[in-house]
């Protein structure tokens, strides 16, 4: 059996953990269930996806910022290799797959899940008048520090 005081102490440690997480567990679950529907890509955007879209997924992904394309003039750049030609698919193989939209949708709303639990316990921590300010303090470090890492 855990003693009062312990369990107090890892009460408070397990409170300031989340606050100061709450922030990256937003930003990927959100981006996270964006790119569950790849809305960064321009297939599943249905056109130019906004920047706002492919910055999440690249900070997600690939934790970085998004690279801009350098345009560089025509005559330096090397020739374009044609792809090669793609195996016709049977009609009825297409359709033995099972459908990924039930499993998406579910992501989607565990995603969903993840951010309102998330804003529950910041709302939570907030409440708490003996370590609001330690929290608030946790709340920003936590935003503030992964946006410093990536401009490193």
């Amino acid at each position: 059996m855990i003693k009062a005081q312990t369990m107090k102490q890892m009460r408070r440690v397990h409170h300031f953990i989340g606050v100061f997480f709450t922030p990256a567990i937003l930003l990927f679950a959100f981006s996270g269930a964006l790119q569950t529907f790849r809305l960064q890509e321009a297939k599943g955007y249905g056109g130019t996806p906004p920047s706002w879209i492919v910055w999440m997924a690249s900070v997600h992904k690939d934790q970085a910022l998004p690279r801009q394309k350098a345009e560089s003039p025509k005559s330096e750049q090397p020739p374009v290799a044609q792809p090669a030609a793609r195996p016709a698919v049977a009609k009825n193989a297409e359709h033995a797959r099972p459908s990924t939209l039930p499993l998406k949708i579910f992501v989607t709303f565990v995603s969903i899940g993840l951010i309102l639990s998330s804003l529950i316990g910041v709302i939570i921590a907030l409440n708490n008048r003996t370590t609001r300010r330690t929290s608030i303090v946790m709340l920003i470090a936590g935003a503030i520090i992964p946006l410093v890492l990536l401009a490193i």
